[in-house]
């Protein structure tokens, strides 16, 4: 998973595992088994700000790779060449979050925070993912009240009803089988891998090493459990539980002890004596006016003119403290909003993408974790599910638990979440902030015991989503860059304080 506020349409999945309509090893052995580089035609890519060295161009895949005779889509992917072609080693993918995140833009951003050591050793590749961007693009034309972020991460109604939540899935199942196409169908984690695998054979790579972040976690073990013999170095920042039963699903209960450990920090940074935004005496106390206030707005909204819904409401607040917890940067904002919520006040309504691009962030995202794995479809057991979460969790209110657009997702997924496993080359290292909101330590621990042998884990004694050069520390920097840079890795698990 990718930050929210750069990401509006983090959902969540539940899972059962199906038979496979077709087998996993058919599928992988359709994708480019050699690596002679096709002739690609490199242009200058779209948009501002960009570095000038970084080229784009895309490729076609087929958009059902049981099919791989029959309809093609196009990938778009850049690239920046490596800044010391006698030093170079290969190609460096960013696999960004989401689902429903590209990091076509990502070279000439993110790929320049990487130390030198690495930029001569690698050309820094970006791509956006099927259906994504400046890919072939899908569209749901949903309702623009049902793009809400509270709509999209679904908030129960104040007393844990889910009636609205289940018709909120069936309009927006409907809204993706009337304007998605055939692609909406063709969306999923397994066919991203696969894409990969076709970019990484257009390039001339016979392998290609990696850097993954939160939902490019979990991309990257399944490409390296396809495409195990094609991997160098493997960095997973930020990771998933690979749940081989519930995949996304998982992600998403993990929202509960992710919110309950990371508020503490926030409580105890809002609670110092000197903090100019302190809200309480207490980090206790910060966390009870926090659910006082969030139960106030669930029977008196707040107006909030420009926003999407236009008021304040106690699902609103409680969605706004999640995206907060993402970074400390956040935390002022958070403290801000609560403060004025105490008044009856609200800050200016949050800026929000444009609706096109929500559009298509929410498709992929829906589209991705619907095929992905099978969804209960019952709201006698969501009902049951968020009863009990609401009892154990108060902050998050019942919604990791709860019904998404997959309740009523008009499709079956074509194949069962990859499973998995600690079979394959020993190329990965793992970094894992201890405090993560969305990706939290538990969740790591289990991505970590599945690869086994495969695998280092760094646990970053540090909060927020993102580890690597970003909410981390010097310690965890050092480790990985060394790692992507001459190949040397911790002997075993580490601790970075």
């Amino acid at each position: 998973m990718t930050k929210i506020k750069r990401n509006a349409a983090l959902l969540a999945a539940s899972a059962a595992v199906l038979s496979l309509a077709v087998p996993a090893t058919t599928a992988t052995a359709s994708a480019a088994d050699d690596a002679r580089p096709s002739h690609l035609r490199w242009t200058k890519c779209e948009g501002t700000g960009l570095d000038p060295r970084q080229r784009c161009t895309t490729i076609e895949v087929p958009m059902d790779y049981a099919d791989p005779h029959g309809e093609k889509i196009t990938v778009a992917f850049s690239r920046i060449p490596a800044e010391n072609p006698k030093a170079r080693r290969g190609a460096l993918f960013l696999i960004p979050g989401g689902p429903g995140g590209g990091s076509l833009d990502q070279p000439s951003d993110k790929g320049q925070k990487l130390p030198k050591e690495v930029r001569d050793s690698y050309d820094l590749i970006g791509f956006d993912p099927r259906g994504y961007g400046r890919s072939t693009p899908v569209s749901c034309g949903m309702e623009r009240g049902d793009l809400a972020r509270t709509k999209l991460l679904p908030w129960p109604a104040p007393d844990g009803s889910v009636k609205e939540n289940m018709a909120t899935a069936r309009r927006m199942s409907e809204a993706c089988a009337h304007h998605g196409g055939r692609l909406i169908r063709h969306i999923s984690t397994a066919n991203e891998a696969r894409d990969l695998d076709r970019i990484r054979a257009a390039l001339g790579e016979r392998r290609i090493s990696a850097w993954g972040d939160s939902y490019g976690t979990y991309v990257s073990v399944v490409y390296n459990e396809l495409f195990p013999d094609r991997t160098d170095r493997f960095v997973l920042d930020s990771n998933d539980n690979p749940d081989p039963v519930r995949a996304e699903r998982a992600w998403f209960a993990a929202f509960e002890v992710g919110a309950e450990d990371n508020f503490a920090e926030f409580a105890e940074w809002a609670s110092r004596p000197g903090n100019p935004d302190r809200v309480a005496g207490t980090a206790a106390e910060v966390r009870r006016l926090f659910l006082r206030l969030a139960a106030r707005l669930d029977r008196d909204p707040l107006p909030w003119p420009g926003a999407n819904p236009q008021e304040l409401n106690g699902n609103v607040f409680r969605q706004m403290m999640l995206d907060s917890l993402y970074d400390p940067d956040d935390y002022p904002a958070l403290a801000k909003l609560i403060l004025a919520a105490r008044k009856g006040t609200v800050p200016p309504a949050p800026e929000a993408p444009p609706e096109p691009a929500l559009q298509n962030v929410t498709a992929v995202s829906a589209a991705t974790i619907c095929n992905d794995v099978v969804w209960p479809r019952s709201a006698a057991g969501y009902e049951k599910e968020v009863a009990a979460s609401r009892a154990e969790f108060p902050l998050t209110a019942g919604m990791p638990r709860n019904a998404t657009v997959c309740a009523a997702w008009p499709y079956t997924p074509k194949e069962p979440p990859v499973r998995i496993t600690d079979r394959g080359p020993s190329t990965v290292l793992m970094i894992q902030n201890r405090h993560d909101v969305a990706t939290p330590l538990s969740g790591a621990l289990k991505l970590r015991q599945a690869l086994g042998r495969r695998a280092v884990m760094v646990t970053v004694n540090s909060t927020g989503h993102g580890a690597y050069l970003d909410n981390g520390n010097a310690c965890g920097d050092r480790t990985v860059s060394r790692f992507l840079a001459t190949g040397e890795r911790p002997r075993r698990d580490i601790v970075c304080d």
